[in-house]
């Protein structure tokens, strides 16, 4: 019924029904509270000024294209990548999933996010030179020109309208808020008329379509974010009221709904859960800049999302790239190179809840959280003792459990077991079929890894593999996924795994889970796994039990870092990587199967970014079985 009204809701905005095509004169006696910082102390200014001096020159990074000419400013509904030109029609009547009709939607969104803005906003604040205003001014007056509401592809989606709101408040700010020199003299108060006008139509915009039941989950927290963060910078409006109280009501109820109580986001999707801690931050900073925080189970619940990226985390700072990344930002106000979302995350989460063990892991305060705590938060930070790594072991809700020793130290052994639901709610759209399988490193240095995702809308084989199962260290049957694919964001017969036994303590640590994903096949097969890591040694062994009465086709997929030099020495394989070493030998005959940058079989790749692919190797032992069988697979640490 939500999805008949919501075509109903379309078709009337075709005759101009249900729009706000004349917003009501805002009031600006009062606007939101300061929540940003002076040109914080230690910020890396030459990096900042370098970024935001490529913009002035027409020199944008989207995604995979790195210093694309797009001018400045760019033609917005032209997609950088593909050169389609969208077409200007009442936007919620455009077919985005189409690339014949938009291009790459990914690409073509994401500048009009507007980070670039605030990078604008930033450099002038940072060094008071007027042509980084004067450039973020016209960015925004050709924006407003080239996408007017409610036409076009930039009135589609809410969550992009939400990001945007939140880059334009930031922006709003640094700029010098609503005493701007920008809002000076007739010209000024036009164009400051104008900007209010669209923030206006994007709230509007956002109340009447919001991301519900099998769609509302990131997407529907960042339009809850968008419309409470504009109502709080914004108050001009009488609305402005009820959209913050229903924007604060829905983040409160959507942070404990969408994130489980041990600090797992649902979507099974590593980056996702960082991008709804960004945004789980953000309004609670801008809300209590305004004297209005968020509750205590709402920041009980970030920390504990915060201790899930710590426990994932090695000693090197990598993370596990478990589930769909598509390398969004809220907002960025960090330029620095080497500068990573979970360590910032991570010393944002340090600050706000005081604890040293963040501060560790976060190695340094960067720039921004410089710019979002300013000089009082420098100065929390170095007076704020780190502590050490005692991660949490186990998230029996969420799905995931560590085996390993020394955490934190450059001796550490690290494993991380996937035993999690495929994703959330009945499409599961981040999630991918990796049940049972796991992440290696030693000593912070990735040996066995999950390759990420690569694909979204377009290049559907390769964004069909980066989620399969095959993508993953673990069990194939019969060359099938453990889920079924339904769509690029779809997935129809889900598997169910379960945690059976975990023991993360003492010499010799044991997992054991299974899953049913196999058990849709004419003859069921049930996969149940035993890892054993002896921590004596450096040992672990891996039983993959599979349960069946017929035959079938087995695969047995390891994919290893970028660092690695695999070898196959008879039946055993030998890797080298930068400082570590392993030997894998597995009961299945022959010798393993090394693909490398292969695509008949796809295989032996990784995409650290997005649209971005490289070489990795990845071994498979093959086999057929009959009826139920044990496959070991003993892997020695050197």
């Amino acid at each position: 019924m939500w999805r008949v009204q919501q075509i109903a809701q379309k078709k009337a905005s075709k005759i101009g029904l249900g729009l706000a095509m004349a917003p009501p004169a805002p009031r600006l006696d009062k606007t939101g509270a300061v929540f940003i910082g002076e040109a914080a102390e230690g910020v890396d200014l030459p990096s900042l000024r370098a970024a935001a001096d490529a913009i002035l020159a027409g020199r944008w990074n989207v995604f995979a294209m790195h210093g694309l000419q797009l001018g400045f400013p760019p033609q917005w509904n032209r997609d950088p990548k593909t050169g389609t030109v969208a077409p200007m029609k009442l936007g919620k009547a455009i077919d985005y999933r189409r690339e014949s009709v938009v291009g790459d939607i990914k690409y073509l969104w994401e500048p009009s996010r507007h980070l670039e803005l605030v990078t604008l906003a930033l450099a002038w604040r940072a060094t008071n030179e007027q042509r980084y205003a004067a450039g973020a001014r016209l960015l925004l007056e050709s924006w407003f020109d080239q996408c007017p509401y409610p036409r076009g592809v930039h009135w589609t989606s809410s969550l992009e309208l939400a990001v945007r709101l939140l880059n334009w408040a930031f922006a709003w700010q640094l700029l010098g808020g609503a005493g701007s020199a920008m809002f000076r003299g007739e010209d000024g108060m036009r164009f400051q008329r104008r900007w209010l006008d669209n923030i206006y139509q994007h709230c509007h915009f956002i109340r009447g379509y919001l991301s519900h039941h099998s769609s509302a989950n990131n997407h529907l927290f960042g339009e809850y974010m968008g419309l409470f963060v504009a109502s709080v910078q914004w108050p001009c409006w009488t609305e402005s009221a009820r959209w913050e109280a229903f924007a604060r009501r829905g983040l409160e109820v959507e942070a404990l709904k969408q994130n489980t109580a041990d600090g797992v986001n649902k979507e099974q999707a590593i980056y996702y859960q960082h991008e709804v801690m960004d945004m789980m931050l953000l309004c609670h900073h801008i809300g209590a800049a305004n004297g209005a925080g968020f509750s205590s189970a709402f920041l009980g619940r970030l920390e504990r999302l915060a201790e899930f990226v710590a426990a994932m985390m090695d000693v090197g700072g990598n993370v596990p790239m478990t589930g769909d990344a598509d390398d969004a930002q809220m907002v960025r106000l960090s330029h620095e190179a080497g500068w990573s979302p979970y360590r910032s995350l991570l010393a944002s989460c340090a600050l706000l809840f005081q604890r040293g063990d963040f501060k560790r892991k976060a190695g340094r305060l960067d720039d921004k959280n410089r710019w979002l705590f300013g000089a009082n938060g420098m100065a929390a930070w170095a007076a704020l003792a780190e502590a050490p790594e005692q991660p949490v072991l186990a998230f029996p809700e969420g799905g995931y459990y560590l085996l390993g020793k020394d955490f934190g130290t450059p001796d550490e052994v690290r494993i991380v077991v996937d035993c999690a639901p495929l994703g959330y709610l009945s499409i599961a759209a981040h999630g991918h079929a990796d049940a049972l399988a796991f992440t290696l490193s030693a000593g912070g240095e990735e040996l066995l890894i999950d390759p990420g995702t690569y694909a979204y809308h377009t290049q559907k084989a390769w964004r069909d593999y980066f989620r399969s199962t095959a993508a993953h260290n673990t069990v194939q049957v019969d060359g099938q996924d453990q889920s079924e694919i339904g769509g690029n964001f779809m997935w129809l017969k889900k598997a169910n795994a379960k945690a059976l036994a975990h023991v993360a303590s003492g010499a010799v640590q044991q997992f054991e889970g299974e899953h049913d994903g196999y058990r849709r096949l004419q003859d069921p097969v049930l996969h149940r796994r035993k890892i054993h890591f002896d921590a004596t040694c450096n040992a672990i062994v891996v039983k993959d039990i599979l349960e069946c009465r017929g035959d079938h086709d087995i695969a047995l997929h390891w994919h290893f870092a970028e660092g690695c030099r695999v070898e196959t020495t008879g039946t055993e394989l030998v890797v080298n990587a930068r400082s570590k070493a392993l030997r894998m030998q597995c009961t299945l005959p022959g010798a393993a199967e090394l693909l490398r940058c292969s695509e008949a079989p796809i295989g032996g790749w990784i995409s650290r970014t997005f649209d971005e692919k490289a070489a990795i190797t990845t071994a498979v032992w093959r086999g057929k079985i009959h009826g139920k069988t044990e496959i070991e697979t003993r892997i020695t640490l050197a």
